[in-house]
């Protein structure tokens, strides 16, 4: 018995080294691919997190500009959210090393490919969440303010946490707590010091339905960004920049037909000539804003799913929170909204706790490095 017990942990010792992408999950429940330079891998969410800024505060000006200056369609704001997947096709055209037939015990540990009926509903799924996110937040931007957006949408790391401890089995430490706490009264310092005024045009009735709207929306971000967790480790169980482009891509591409549907029986197509000519900034500036508009979404889309496929669904909201006070800097810079103190203070409690969770993924690292050299197993 002993020697088969021993030969079970030669065995699976042997897989593990042949095959060093078959890493464990640290005590966290972190999600994270297995990069043997973890340097390397901080730089990345770095880029992904300084891109994903610049694409999230681009599109949400573009998306109010749209409003602001003749724009009415909200399926049309919808379909800019989701529409902007095809700047990824040239991915597909780029050759790829193939990789080397398995020829190891390690081989009978990788996960079985998932079927395509399990592919098909994930997919459905994300990209109806999409559609359904994207559309209530254009109702938020045709009504709110840029700021108000993006201050009441700070409140989808709560929304997250509660999704992930369900949904992905999210374990939560002292620092975690704490960082979700300052980022949480961050939010409602701005959320509490915010103008009351509304855009012009805009009636009180108008202005509660936009800021429900976005707290709706923002409850159904929060699940759609831990749905993509949960789908990348029950049901795709690999850890590929392929995969992840897929996923990208194929969620985006049922958003975009359900939100095309949206659109032809709304009707409001049949408007879109009148709005386009209407436009205050002419047609050419009509188009270049619903385009650009639409890139900017994809790029905030891609380093989102970037951050989740790095470390976890609650880091990427964590992020997230921490770019709402970038929101009225840029509005304050573009739509001359005002800045004051406690603006300031809500910033600097956004970065402190940003820094209490890397904080954390930073210890957990370390503590997964120690049990590596150690040769323990870690818990799941």
């Amino acid at each position: 018995m002993a020697e088969a017990q021993q030969l079970q942990v030669l065995h699976i010792q042997d897989a593990k080294t042949s095959n060093s992408r078959m890493e464990a999950v640290s005590e966290s429940s972190d999600f994270r691919p297995h990069h043997q330079n973890n340097t390397m891998k901080w730089l990345r969410i770095a880029l992904y997190i300084v891109v994903g800024f610049s694409g999230t505060a681009s599109a949400s000006l573009l998306m109010r500009l749209y409003y602001e200056k003749g724009g009415t369609s909200k399926w049309m704001g919808t379909l800019v959210q989701v529409v902007g997947f095809p700047i990824l096709l040239p991915y597909y055209l780029i050759p790829h090393r193939k990789a080397m037939a398995p020829n190891s015990a390690a081989a009978v540990q990788a996960p079985p490919a998932p079927s395509i009926r399990s592919l098909v509903c994930a997919y459905v799924y994300l990209g109806l969440l999409m559609v359904g996110n994207g559309y209530l937040y254009s109702v938020g931007f045709e009504y709110l303010p840029v700021s108000t957006v993006a201050l009441i949408s700070a409140s989808q790391l709560a929304f997250n946490a509660f999704f992930s401890y369900f949904l992905n089995a999210q374990k939560f430490t002292p620092l975690i707590v704490n960082s979700l706490f300052l980022l949480t009264i961050s939010s409602v310092l701005l959320v509490t010091n915010s103008s009351s005024e509304r855009p012009a045009g805009v009636s009180g009735q108008n202005y509660v339905v936009g800021m429900v709207c976005t707290l709706i929306a923002t409850a159904i971000n929060g699940l759609f960004i831990a749905s993509q967790q949960m789908v990348f480790q029950k049901v795709l169980k690999r850890q590929t920049v392929r995969v992840a482009i897929d996923l990208v891509i194929y969620q985006s591409l049922v958003a975009s037909i359900v939100a095309s549907i949206g659109f032809l029986a709304s009707g409001e197509w049949k408007g879109l000539k009148r709005e386009m000519e209407g436009y205050a900034l002419g047609k050419t500036s009509y188009v270049n804003t619903l385009v650009w508009t639409a890139v900017g979404w994809q790029v905030s889309i891609l380093c989102v799913i970037a951050i989740v496929f790095e470390s976890s669904a609650l880091f990427a909201n964590v992020v997230g929170a921490l770019g709402v006070p970038i929101a009225p800097l840029a509005a304050m810079i573009v739509f001359h909204d005002k800045m004051n103190g406690i603006k300031g203070i809500s910033m600097a409690l956004a970065v402190w706790g940003f820094l209490s969770y890397v904080y954390q993924q930073y210890l957990d690292e370390q503590k997964s490095n120690a049990e590596t050299k150690n040769g323990r197993p870690f818990d799941a």
